[in-house]
């Protein structure tokens, strides 16, 4: 099932607000992500910062490479937050990651 119309347009702000300079094709996937059904329970801003962190860790980052040479997850997740932030910085991000933060 589609998410409302309002949860859309919140999420839609949430992403212009955060990620003012991302790319389109980047901001599409991140805002299908924040509309998973899996994160309709979450605040728009805070599925949406979800959503990013994982695409960016993902699609920019050393994480899947660092995986398949066998670092566990929360290895991985370190050796990447300086990729994760400077992709966050050249968009213009609101929000950086900060390594303290558990689980993103």
């Amino acid at each position: 099932m589609a998410a409302p119309t309002g949860r859309r347009r919140a999420v839609a702000r949430s992403l212009t607000a955060l990620l003012p300079l991302a790319p389109y094709a980047d901001t599409e996937a991140i805002r299908a992500d924040a509309l998973a059904v899996h994160m309709k329970t979450l605040p728009p801003s805070i599925a949406v910062w979800l959503a990013t962190v994982a695409h960016v860790r993902h699609a920019h980052s050393d994480y899947e490479k660092l995986l398949s040479e066998g670092y566990d997850r929360d290895s991985a997740r370190f050796f990447v937050i300086g990729q994760i932030n400077a992709t966050l910085t050249r968009w213009r991000a609101t929000r950086l990651l900060d390594p303290d933060d558990e689980g993103v």
